[in-house]
């Protein structure tokens, strides 16, 4: 018998053969659908990650409403996915619906603002405590648009980073910490010249190693999630931002918060909850109810700075924005899920839930007699193989074991509970009940029950 994390792995292997052939034998219109994507689709689907999921094939969606979608082939599912962050409200919020069908009927796109531009503005400086926004159409544009500014209104060259991160496909932040040493990663495509002449990278929670980063003061922004979320979570200890945040000033760096992830902290996002005062901030998918966008915020002494950057630069393109950018459809969005969907209610509600599926998880796990653990950040958690939660990036990384998650994953997809193809990550939504989530940890516990040694 081998043992992996704990599990029988002779077990797993004999699961996962059974559930792929259930899957294949309940799905012929997904597989159908499959087959003819594959005459014409890269890789067989839209985008090549979409093979990431733990299926024989694609699983092809007709419809998602709250927390709930329907396949092609008429099967029923609770997602805990939710778009990995995009549907955090649910799928389709009515308000949202609403305000697109509305706005629909008098245009999309005239690279104008609408009346809805000022209004989200200022709700934004309201939650986040930052006074001025630009838009994006992705948190990836986002971020590398904040990157531009950075550099523009600091006069530095240089980014940091914490080994493990994730913040969209900006190529800047495709660096890994390898034997303590920068290494541009190997799975970035098509790049062609060295990230690490410009980027620098530090593990999470090293107060020491982030100092020495900033202290030469040529460091434009530490870019940052305020919790790792996409290398499986890592919380930060007790007292780090506070002391991070505090370098950042000393060495004349820009502290830059993506919230893409962590707004599921609260209606502020983590830094509001912590107390925390970045210089720039971006938020991502959630924001719009699940409708394409991002917003980046400035406070007031970063926006003079980068406002004259802009005012003093040769005239002509930025390469900062699209012509999409803040579109009226987009923006009709925003207001509707920042004004009736993203309420302090539903955040109370989902924090509630999370806790009720965190503690229902670690009962499973505990009477099993398992060396895992289950983290929480708001409305998000998840569970790792791990006795101890991981501290930093190359622990986190550690101990991902894909073939293990996809074995569970698809374990609940053939019963109807979808959970996120990446690591074990959960999130519930103002939709979610609570019998949905005693039915995850009972299948959950189901999964462990017949893989036990």
């Amino acid at each position: 018998m081998t043992l992996r994390h704990g599990l029988d792995w002779q077990k797993v292997q004999m699961l996962v053969a059974r559930e792929r052939a259930a899957f294949i034998e309940k799905m012929p219109r997904s597989k159908a659908l499959s087959e003819q994507a594959a005459q014409h689709l890269l890789f067989g689907v839209p985008l090549h990650w979409m093979n990431d999921w733990s299926t024989p094939f694609s699983l092809y969606v007709d419809a998602a409403k709250g927390a709930q979608f329907r396949d092609v082939d008429g099967h029923h599912y609770v997602d805990f996915c939710l778009g990995d962050t995009g549907a955090m409200f649910g799928h389709a919020p009515e308000p949202v619906g609403r305000a697109i069908a509305a706005q629909a009927q008098k245009g999309f796109t005239t690279m104008l603002p609408s009346e809805d531009a000022p209004w989200v503005a200022k709700e934004l400086a309201r939650r986040f405590g930052l006074p001025y926004w630009q838009f994006a159409m992705t948190a990836t544009d986002a971020n590398r648009f904040v990157i531009r500014w950075a550099r523009a209104a600091t006069g530095r060259k240089q980014v940091l980073i914490f080994n493990g991160c994730y913040h969209g496909t900006v190529d800047d932040v495709f660096v890994d910490l390898v034997d303590g040493q920068p290494v541009q990663r190997d799975s970035l495509l098509g790049q062609v010249y060295d990230l690490t002449q410009y980027t620098r990278v530090v593990e999470f929670n090293d107060l020491a190693a982030l100092e020495n980063a900033l202290k030469e003061g040529d460091v434009a922004c530490l870019l940052a999630e305020p919790a790792m979320t996409n290398i499986g979570m890592v919380l930060p200890e007790p007292g780090y931002w506070e002391d991070a945040q505090a370098l950042c000033k000393r060495y004349g760096t820009l502290l830059v918060m993506d919230e893409t992830h962590t707004i599921s902290t609260g209606p502020g996002g983590y830094a509001q909850a912590h107390g925390l005062q970045p210089d720039m901030f971006v938020v991502g998918k959630p924001v719009g109810g699940g409708v394409p966008c991002a917003v980046y915020g400035f406070s007031a002494e970063i926006a003079e700075k980068a406002q004259n950057a802009k005012r003093n630069a040769a005239p002509g393109h930025s390469g900062i924005g699209t012509t999409l950018t803040a579109n009226m459809l987009t923006m009709a969005a925003m207001r509707a899920n920042l004004a009736e969907v993203m309420t302090d209610e539903a955040y109370t509600y989902m924090f509630g839930l999370a806790r009720h599926l965190a503690d229902g998880l670690s009962r499973v796990i505990k009477a099993a007699g398992l060396p895992w653990c289950v983290t929480q950040v708001g409305a998000r958690t998840e569970f790792q193989f791990t006795a101890t939660p991981p501290r930093n990036g190359t622990e986190a990384d550690k101990i991902l074991d894909p073939a293990l998650e996809q074995a569970i994953h698809l374990f609940l997809l053939n019963r109807g509970l979808l959970i996120t193809p990446f690591h074990n990550m959960l999130l519930v939504c103002p939709d979610t009940t609570t019998e949905d989530v005693d039915r995850l940890v009972q299948t959950f516990a189901d999964f462990v029950a017949a893989t036990l040694p």
